[in-house]
Protein backbone atom coordinates (compact mmCIF):
# COMPACT_ATOMS: atom_id res chain seq x y z
CA UNK A 1 0.00 0.00 0.00
CA UNK A 2 1.15 3.45 -0.86
CA UNK A 3 0.86 7.13 -0.30
CA UNK A 4 4.04 8.92 -1.16
CA UNK A 5 4.24 12.81 -0.71
CA UNK A 6 7.21 12.96 -2.96
CA UNK A 7 6.87 12.76 -6.95
CA UNK A 8 7.39 9.71 -8.55
CA UNK A 9 10.43 9.18 -10.88
CA UNK A 10 8.39 9.27 -14.14
CA UNK A 11 10.92 7.46 -16.26
CA UNK A 12 8.99 4.85 -18.09
CA UNK A 13 10.00 4.87 -21.74
CA UNK A 14 7.36 4.32 -24.74
CA UNK A 15 9.34 1.41 -25.54
CA UNK A 16 8.49 -0.29 -22.19
CA UNK A 17 4.71 1.05 -22.51
CA UNK A 18 4.80 -0.46 -26.15
CA UNK A 19 6.33 -4.04 -24.69
CA UNK A 20 3.76 -4.57 -21.66
CA UNK A 21 0.81 -3.58 -24.04
CA UNK A 22 1.85 -6.63 -26.14
CA UNK A 23 2.70 -8.61 -23.08
CA UNK A 24 -0.42 -8.08 -21.31
CA UNK A 25 -3.87 -9.52 -22.90
CA UNK A 26 -5.86 -7.22 -23.99
CA UNK A 27 -9.60 -7.42 -22.28
CA UNK A 28 -12.48 -7.91 -24.80
CA UNK A 29 -14.74 -4.88 -24.97
CA UNK A 30 -17.41 -6.33 -22.96
CA UNK A 31 -14.84 -6.52 -20.12
CA UNK A 32 -14.74 -2.54 -19.95
CA UNK A 33 -15.80 -0.06 -17.75
CA UNK A 34 -19.08 1.95 -18.90
CA UNK A 35 -21.46 5.27 -17.58
CA UNK A 36 -23.94 3.14 -17.78
CA UNK A 37 -22.34 0.14 -16.57
CA UNK A 38 -19.47 0.09 -13.38
CA UNK A 39 -19.21 -3.75 -13.31
CA UNK A 40 -19.67 -6.71 -14.50
CA UNK A 41 -22.01 -8.87 -14.97
CA UNK A 42 -20.99 -12.02 -12.11
CA UNK A 43 -19.96 -8.86 -9.91
CA UNK A 44 -22.70 -8.18 -7.06
CA UNK A 45 -22.56 -4.63 -5.17
CA UNK A 46 -24.42 -5.36 -1.84
CA UNK A 47 -23.52 -1.99 -0.37
CA UNK A 48 -21.67 1.27 0.13
CA UNK A 49 -20.82 3.19 2.84
CA UNK A 50 -19.65 6.51 2.39
CA UNK A 51 -17.34 7.21 5.03
CA UNK A 52 -15.72 10.90 4.59
CA UNK A 53 -14.25 13.62 2.48
CA UNK A 54 -12.08 13.04 -0.70
CA UNK A 55 -8.73 11.16 -0.13
CA UNK A 56 -9.58 10.60 3.47
CA UNK A 57 -9.88 6.34 3.47
CA UNK A 58 -7.24 4.53 3.49
CA UNK A 59 -6.62 0.58 3.38
CA UNK A 60 -9.05 -2.54 4.96
CA UNK A 61 -9.27 -5.65 6.91
CA UNK A 62 -11.97 -8.34 7.51
CA UNK A 63 -12.48 -10.62 10.18
CA UNK A 64 -12.76 -14.44 8.85
CA UNK A 65 -14.61 -15.82 11.98
CA UNK A 66 -18.26 -15.40 10.97
CA UNK A 67 -19.14 -14.94 14.35
CA UNK A 68 -16.97 -11.98 14.04
CA UNK A 69 -18.25 -10.06 10.63
CA UNK A 70 -16.27 -6.57 11.57
CA UNK A 71 -14.10 -4.59 8.95
CA UNK A 72 -11.75 -2.19 9.73
CA UNK A 73 -10.70 0.85 7.73
CA UNK A 74 -8.12 3.08 8.30
CA UNK A 75 -8.81 7.06 8.09
CA UNK A 76 -5.82 8.98 6.72
CA UNK A 77 -5.40 12.52 5.33
CA UNK A 78 -4.35 12.67 1.77
CA UNK A 79 -6.21 15.76 0.43
CA UNK A 80 -6.75 18.87 3.05
CA UNK A 81 -9.38 17.47 5.11
CA UNK A 82 -10.32 14.12 7.13
CA UNK A 83 -9.55 12.09 10.30
CA UNK A 84 -6.60 9.99 11.24
CA UNK A 85 -7.54 7.13 12.58
CA UNK A 86 -9.39 3.68 12.11
CA UNK A 87 -12.87 3.16 11.63
CA UNK A 88 -14.83 -0.30 12.30
CA UNK A 89 -17.44 -1.52 10.35
CA UNK A 90 -20.25 -4.02 11.72
CA UNK A 91 -20.79 -6.49 8.46
CA UNK A 92 -23.57 -8.44 10.39
CA UNK A 93 -25.87 -7.86 7.45
CA UNK A 94 -23.45 -6.99 4.14
CA UNK A 95 -25.98 -5.36 2.53
CA UNK A 96 -26.35 -2.64 5.30
CA UNK A 97 -22.50 -1.85 6.24
CA UNK A 98 -22.65 -0.30 10.13
CA UNK A 99 -19.84 2.18 11.09
CA UNK A 100 -20.06 1.49 14.96
CA UNK A 101 -17.11 2.89 16.16
CA UNK A 102 -14.41 5.74 15.68
CA UNK A 103 -10.68 5.95 16.86
CA UNK A 104 -9.23 8.77 16.27
CA UNK A 105 -5.66 10.17 17.19
CA UNK A 106 -5.67 12.88 19.88
CA UNK A 107 -4.87 16.49 18.75
CA UNK A 108 -5.45 15.60 15.25
CA UNK A 109 -4.76 18.90 14.06
CA UNK A 110 -1.08 19.00 16.20
CA UNK A 111 -0.01 15.82 14.38
CA UNK A 112 1.34 16.70 10.84
CA UNK A 113 1.32 13.91 8.33
CA UNK A 114 -1.26 11.28 6.81
CA UNK A 115 -1.93 9.39 10.20
CA UNK A 116 -4.13 6.01 9.78
CA UNK A 117 -2.76 3.94 6.62
CA UNK A 118 -2.32 0.03 6.67
CA UNK A 119 -4.87 -2.29 9.33
CA UNK A 120 -4.30 -5.89 11.12
CA UNK A 121 -6.43 -8.09 13.04
CA UNK A 122 -4.98 -10.34 14.99
CA UNK A 123 -6.17 -12.85 18.27
CA UNK A 124 -4.09 -13.99 21.69
CA UNK A 125 -5.01 -15.77 24.55
CA UNK A 126 -8.61 -15.87 22.85
CA UNK A 127 -8.65 -12.16 22.99
CA UNK A 128 -8.98 -10.35 19.63
CA UNK A 129 -7.16 -7.62 18.57
CA UNK A 130 -6.78 -4.34 15.57
CA UNK A 131 -3.55 -3.11 14.90
CA UNK A 132 -4.00 0.39 12.90
CA UNK A 133 -0.49 1.61 11.51
CA UNK A 134 0.16 5.42 11.92
CA UNK A 135 2.00 8.19 10.07
CA UNK A 136 3.25 11.53 11.36
CA UNK A 137 5.82 13.58 10.79
CA UNK A 138 8.24 15.61 12.23
CA UNK A 139 7.38 18.94 13.52
CA UNK A 140 4.60 17.45 15.32
CA UNK A 141 3.84 15.49 18.32
CA UNK A 142 4.10 11.53 17.63
CA UNK A 143 6.49 11.03 14.97
CA UNK A 144 8.14 8.53 16.04
CA UNK A 145 4.46 6.14 16.55
CA UNK A 146 4.55 3.30 14.64
CA UNK A 147 0.98 1.70 15.22
CA UNK A 148 -2.12 1.60 18.19
CA UNK A 149 -2.99 -1.39 19.18
CA UNK A 150 -6.30 -2.28 20.13
CA UNK A 151 -8.46 -4.90 22.49
CA UNK A 152 -11.51 -5.33 20.00
CA UNK A 153 -12.76 -8.62 21.96
CA UNK A 154 -16.07 -7.47 22.97
CA UNK A 155 -17.37 -6.24 19.90
CA UNK A 156 -20.34 -5.03 18.49
CA UNK A 157 -20.91 -3.44 21.89
CA UNK A 158 -18.14 -0.27 21.37
CA UNK A 159 -17.94 0.84 24.42
CA UNK A 160 -15.87 -2.22 25.33
CA UNK A 161 -13.37 -1.11 22.42
CA UNK A 162 -10.21 -0.15 24.17
CA UNK A 163 -6.29 0.82 23.43
CA UNK A 164 -3.79 -1.25 25.51
CA UNK A 165 -0.06 -0.32 23.37
CA UNK A 166 1.08 2.03 20.85
CA UNK A 167 4.28 1.01 18.54
CA UNK A 168 7.03 3.27 18.45
CA UNK A 169 10.42 3.03 16.77
CA UNK A 170 12.12 6.20 18.05
CA UNK A 171 15.18 5.29 16.16
CA UNK A 172 13.40 5.59 12.85
CA UNK A 173 10.99 8.96 13.13
CA UNK A 174 8.09 8.78 10.16
CA UNK A 175 5.84 5.88 11.50
CA UNK A 176 4.79 2.35 9.72
CA UNK A 177 3.25 2.54 6.23
CA UNK A 178 2.51 -1.35 5.94
CA UNK A 179 1.71 -3.89 8.25
CA UNK A 180 1.62 -7.68 8.19
CA UNK A 181 0.28 -10.09 10.77
CA UNK A 182 1.39 -13.54 10.99
CA UNK A 183 1.00 -16.67 12.85
CA UNK A 184 4.58 -18.25 12.92
CA UNK A 185 5.37 -21.98 13.13
CA UNK A 186 6.30 -21.42 16.88
CA UNK A 187 3.24 -20.25 17.62
CA UNK A 188 4.08 -16.30 18.46
CA UNK A 189 1.75 -13.80 16.25
CA UNK A 190 4.28 -11.62 14.73
CA UNK A 191 3.45 -7.88 13.45
CA UNK A 192 6.02 -7.26 10.47
CA UNK A 193 5.74 -3.15 9.65
CA UNK A 194 7.99 -1.07 7.41
CA UNK A 195 10.34 1.61 8.95
CA UNK A 196 12.76 4.47 7.85
CA UNK A 197 15.52 1.94 7.59
CA UNK A 198 17.42 -0.67 5.49
CA UNK A 199 15.09 -3.40 6.85
CA UNK A 200 11.92 -4.76 8.26
CA UNK A 201 10.92 -5.08 12.18
CA UNK A 202 8.87 -8.08 13.63
CA UNK A 203 6.99 -7.20 16.73
CA UNK A 204 5.57 -10.38 19.12
CA UNK A 205 2.40 -9.29 19.73
CA UNK A 206 1.73 -11.48 22.32
CA UNK A 207 4.53 -9.37 24.55
CA UNK A 208 2.76 -6.38 23.12
CA UNK A 209 -0.76 -6.87 24.53
CA UNK A 210 0.99 -8.05 27.67
CA UNK A 211 3.18 -5.32 28.91
CA UNK A 212 6.08 -6.59 27.58
CA UNK A 213 6.99 -3.53 25.18
CA UNK A 214 10.57 -3.24 26.26
CA UNK A 215 10.90 -6.72 24.74
CA UNK A 216 8.12 -6.31 21.51
CA UNK A 217 11.12 -5.95 18.76
CA UNK A 218 12.34 -9.38 18.07
CA UNK A 219 13.98 -9.39 14.65
CA UNK A 220 14.87 -7.40 11.74
CA UNK A 221 14.98 -8.62 8.27
CA UNK A 222 17.06 -6.91 5.87
CA UNK A 223 17.16 -5.53 2.64
CA UNK A 224 19.63 -7.11 0.66
CA UNK A 225 20.08 -3.98 -1.93
CA UNK A 226 22.89 -1.46 -1.11
CA UNK A 227 22.75 0.47 -3.52
CA UNK A 228 20.62 3.14 -2.43
CA UNK A 229 21.45 5.37 0.69
CA UNK A 230 17.49 5.17 1.35
CA UNK A 231 16.64 1.67 0.74
CA UNK A 232 14.00 -0.45 2.77
CA UNK A 233 11.00 -2.21 2.41
CA UNK A 234 7.54 -0.87 1.22
CA UNK A 235 5.33 -4.02 2.03
CA UNK A 236 5.40 -7.68 2.60
CA UNK A 237 3.71 -10.97 3.30
CA UNK A 238 4.83 -14.07 5.18
CA UNK A 239 3.32 -17.57 5.07
CA UNK A 240 4.36 -20.61 5.75
CA UNK A 241 5.68 -23.39 2.93
CA UNK A 242 4.81 -27.10 4.09
CA UNK A 243 7.19 -28.83 1.22
CA UNK A 244 10.61 -27.19 3.06
CA UNK A 245 8.27 -26.70 6.58
CA UNK A 246 9.93 -23.14 6.29
CA UNK A 247 8.03 -19.82 7.53
CA UNK A 248 9.05 -17.42 4.50
CA UNK A 249 8.66 -13.99 4.14
CA UNK A 250 8.01 -12.40 1.12
CA UNK A 251 9.14 -8.43 0.88
CA UNK A 252 8.89 -5.85 -1.84
CA UNK A 253 11.40 -3.02 -1.49
CA UNK A 254 14.44 -1.33 -2.91
CA UNK A 255 15.88 -3.04 -5.95
CA UNK A 256 12.87 -5.55 -6.21
CA UNK A 257 11.85 -8.76 -4.60
CA UNK A 258 13.24 -10.70 -1.57
CA UNK A 259 12.16 -14.35 -0.45
CA UNK A 260 13.76 -15.31 2.96
CA UNK A 261 13.23 -18.05 5.52
CA UNK A 262 12.49 -16.44 9.15
CA UNK A 263 12.14 -20.16 10.63
CA UNK A 264 14.60 -19.18 12.84
CA UNK A 265 14.01 -15.34 13.31
CA UNK A 266 17.58 -14.40 14.93
CA UNK A 267 18.95 -15.34 11.51
CA UNK A 268 16.62 -14.73 8.66
CA UNK A 269 18.18 -16.85 5.57
CA UNK A 270 18.22 -15.16 1.89
CA UNK A 271 16.61 -17.83 -0.94
CA UNK A 272 16.02 -15.87 -3.63
CA UNK A 273 15.90 -12.56 -5.16
CA UNK A 274 14.19 -10.95 -8.08
CA UNK A 275 16.39 -8.10 -9.02
CA UNK A 276 17.37 -6.65 -12.23
CA UNK A 277 14.07 -6.55 -13.49
CA UNK A 278 13.34 -4.55 -16.70
CA UNK A 279 11.36 -1.24 -15.48
CA UNK A 280 11.53 -2.39 -11.49
CA UNK A 281 13.89 -0.15 -9.64
CA UNK A 282 11.83 -0.75 -6.11
CA UNK A 283 9.08 -3.36 -5.13
CA UNK A 284 6.00 -3.02 -3.57
CA UNK A 285 3.55 -5.19 -2.54
CA UNK A 286 4.62 -9.45 -3.17
CA UNK A 287 1.92 -11.92 -2.57
CA UNK A 288 2.92 -15.98 -3.15
CA UNK A 289 0.47 -18.53 -4.64
CA UNK A 290 -0.44 -20.95 -1.52
CA UNK A 291 2.23 -23.45 -2.49
CA UNK A 292 5.01 -21.24 -2.83
CA UNK A 293 5.69 -21.39 -6.74
CA UNK A 294 4.20 -18.19 -8.14
CA UNK A 295 4.31 -15.09 -6.97
CA UNK A 296 2.26 -11.86 -8.08
CA UNK A 297 4.50 -8.89 -8.01
CA UNK A 298 3.56 -4.77 -7.69
CA UNK A 299 5.19 -1.40 -8.40
CA UNK A 300 3.27 1.13 -8.18
CA UNK A 301 4.21 2.76 -11.21
CA UNK A 302 2.21 4.26 -13.51
CA UNK A 303 2.09 2.03 -17.06
CA UNK A 304 3.39 -0.88 -14.94
CA UNK A 305 0.91 -3.53 -14.64
CA UNK A 306 1.28 -6.71 -12.08
CA UNK A 307 3.81 -9.10 -13.30
CA UNK A 308 3.93 -12.92 -12.02
CA UNK A 309 7.39 -14.79 -11.57
CA UNK A 310 7.74 -18.52 -11.59
CA UNK A 311 10.20 -19.42 -8.44
CA UNK A 312 10.59 -23.04 -9.46
CA UNK A 313 14.06 -22.56 -10.89
CA UNK A 314 14.95 -21.12 -7.82
CA UNK A 315 13.50 -23.92 -5.83
CA UNK A 316 14.87 -26.32 -7.55
CA UNK A 317 17.96 -24.72 -7.36
CA UNK A 318 19.15 -23.97 -10.71
CA UNK A 319 19.14 -19.85 -9.97
CA UNK A 320 19.26 -17.76 -6.99
CA UNK A 321 17.69 -14.61 -9.11
CA UNK A 322 15.26 -14.31 -10.88
CA UNK A 323 15.17 -11.47 -13.62
CA UNK A 324 12.15 -12.52 -16.08
CA UNK A 325 8.40 -12.81 -15.57
CA UNK A 326 6.56 -15.44 -17.14
CA UNK A 327 3.28 -13.18 -17.55
CA UNK A 328 1.50 -9.85 -16.87
CA UNK A 329 -1.75 -8.33 -15.92
CA UNK A 330 -3.52 -4.79 -16.14
CA UNK A 331 -6.99 -3.51 -15.81
CA UNK A 332 -5.95 -0.34 -17.66
CA UNK A 333 -2.38 -0.23 -19.35
CA UNK A 334 -2.31 3.56 -18.23
CA UNK A 335 -2.77 3.20 -14.89
CA UNK A 336 -1.58 1.75 -11.91
CA UNK A 337 -2.68 -0.91 -9.20
CA UNK A 338 -2.55 -0.68 -5.35
CA UNK A 339 -3.15 -3.94 -3.63
CA UNK A 340 -4.03 -7.20 -4.12
CA UNK A 341 -4.96 -10.84 -2.27
CA UNK A 342 -4.09 -13.91 -3.62
CA UNK A 343 -6.97 -16.98 -3.15
CA UNK A 344 -6.35 -19.88 -5.81
CA UNK A 345 -6.94 -19.35 -8.68
CA UNK A 346 -7.88 -15.68 -7.95
CA UNK A 347 -6.21 -12.49 -7.52
CA UNK A 348 -8.25 -9.77 -5.90
CA UNK A 349 -6.92 -6.37 -7.06
CA UNK A 350 -7.29 -2.83 -5.44
CA UNK A 351 -7.11 -1.08 -8.75
CA UNK A 352 -7.24 3.11 -7.62
CA UNK A 353 -8.89 4.35 -10.57
CA UNK A 354 -9.69 0.91 -12.15
CA UNK A 355 -11.83 -0.30 -8.84
CA UNK A 356 -12.04 -3.60 -7.70
CA UNK A 357 -10.65 -5.85 -10.45
CA UNK A 358 -10.16 -9.85 -10.19
CA UNK A 359 -8.30 -11.95 -12.17
CA UNK A 360 -7.73 -15.21 -12.77
CA UNK A 361 -4.01 -17.45 -12.57
CA UNK A 362 -5.71 -20.81 -13.39
CA UNK A 363 -3.00 -20.52 -16.15
CA UNK A 364 -0.03 -18.42 -14.97
CA UNK A 365 1.30 -17.61 -18.25
CA UNK A 366 -2.09 -16.08 -19.59
CA UNK A 367 -3.43 -14.59 -16.71
CA UNK A 368 -7.72 -13.66 -17.81
CA UNK A 369 -10.09 -10.79 -16.14
CA UNK A 370 -12.92 -12.68 -14.58
CA UNK A 371 -15.02 -9.42 -12.62
CA UNK A 372 -14.68 -5.89 -12.39
CA UNK A 373 -16.20 -2.94 -10.30
CA UNK A 374 -15.76 0.86 -10.68
CA UNK A 375 -15.79 2.16 -7.03
CA UNK A 376 -14.71 5.39 -8.29
CA UNK A 377 -16.21 7.27 -10.96
CA UNK A 378 -15.26 11.22 -10.20
CA UNK A 379 -12.75 13.35 -12.36
CA UNK A 380 -9.03 12.50 -12.30
CA UNK A 381 -7.16 14.01 -8.70
CA UNK A 382 -5.51 17.37 -8.98
CA UNK A 383 -4.53 17.86 -5.10
CA UNK A 384 -1.86 14.84 -5.64
CA UNK A 385 -0.28 12.78 -8.44
CA UNK A 386 -3.71 11.91 -10.63
CA UNK A 387 -3.99 8.22 -10.53
CA UNK A 388 -4.13 8.25 -6.94
CA UNK A 389 -7.81 8.03 -6.12
CA UNK A 390 -10.24 5.20 -6.09
CA UNK A 391 -9.93 1.81 -4.60
CA UNK A 392 -7.01 1.58 -2.29
CA UNK A 393 -7.87 -1.54 -0.07
CA UNK A 394 -9.26 -5.46 -0.43
CA UNK A 395 -9.99 -8.16 1.42
CA UNK A 396 -11.65 -11.42 1.42
CA UNK A 397 -13.34 -13.94 3.89
CA UNK A 398 -12.74 -16.85 3.20
CA UNK A 399 -15.48 -18.82 4.64
CA UNK A 400 -18.30 -17.20 2.20
CA UNK A 401 -15.99 -15.18 -0.20
CA UNK A 402 -17.76 -11.76 0.96
CA UNK A 403 -15.29 -9.26 -0.76
CA UNK A 404 -14.79 -5.83 0.66
CA UNK A 405 -13.03 -2.49 -0.51
CA UNK A 406 -11.83 0.83 0.56
CA UNK A 407 -12.23 3.73 -1.51
CA UNK A 408 -10.33 6.57 -0.92
CA UNK A 409 -12.87 8.94 -1.12
CA UNK A 410 -16.17 7.33 -1.96
CA UNK A 411 -15.82 5.12 1.03
CA UNK A 412 -16.16 1.26 1.66
CA UNK A 413 -18.16 -1.20 -0.36
CA UNK A 414 -19.23 -5.02 -0.12
CA UNK A 415 -19.93 -7.27 -2.98
CA UNK A 416 -19.83 -10.93 -4.21
CA UNK A 417 -19.12 -12.69 -6.99
CA UNK A 418 -20.99 -15.39 -8.98
CA UNK A 419 -19.49 -19.01 -8.46
CA UNK A 420 -17.58 -17.74 -5.46
CA UNK A 421 -18.82 -18.25 -2.28
CA UNK A 422 -15.79 -19.43 -0.18
CA UNK A 423 -12.26 -19.99 -0.30
CA UNK A 424 -10.20 -23.20 0.74
CA UNK A 425 -6.83 -24.03 -1.05
CA UNK A 426 -7.61 -27.70 -0.69
CA UNK A 427 -10.73 -27.29 -3.46
CA UNK A 428 -8.20 -26.52 -5.59
CA UNK A 429 -5.88 -28.85 -5.31
CA UNK A 430 -3.55 -26.37 -3.19
CA UNK A 431 -2.42 -25.75 0.98
CA UNK A 432 -5.00 -23.97 2.19
CA UNK A 433 -2.65 -20.65 2.62
CA UNK A 434 -3.12 -17.24 2.15
CA UNK A 435 -2.96 -13.54 3.84
CA UNK A 436 -5.90 -14.95 6.81
CA UNK A 437 -4.34 -16.50 9.52
CA UNK A 438 -5.62 -19.71 11.50
CA UNK A 439 -5.81 -18.22 14.83
CA UNK A 440 -6.64 -21.41 16.81
CA UNK A 441 -3.81 -23.85 15.07
CA UNK A 442 -0.10 -23.31 14.32
CA UNK A 443 1.54 -23.95 10.96
CA UNK A 444 2.89 -27.09 10.59
CA UNK A 445 1.47 -28.68 13.24
CA UNK A 446 -2.22 -29.48 11.72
Amino acid sequence: MTVIDSKYPYFVSVILVTLLAILVPSQPASGQWTADKPGSDNITLLAHLPLGPRLNVSDTDLEQEMHRPYAYVGRMVYGFEGDKGLDIIDLHDPSQPKRIYEWRIENQDLHLGTGGMDVKHFKWNERYYVVQSLQFRQGGPNPDLGAVILDVTGLPDPSTVKEVARLRAPDHPGGFHNIFIYKHSTGRVLLMTTVAGPYAHVYDMGYAVEGFLDDVLVAKIPVPDTSSQRRGYHDFYAGYHPDTAEDRFYGGGTGGYYVYNITDLEEPELLITLTGISGVKSGHTFTPTPDGRYVVAETEYQYAPLRIFDLQPAMNGETTNIRRPISAWTADWRHLVHNHEVRWPYVFVSGYLDGLQIFSLMDPENPVTVGYYDTYTGPPNKIRYSQFNGAFGVDVRNADGLIIVSDMTTGFWTFRMEGFSGWNGEDWGMPNISSAQDWESVPGQN
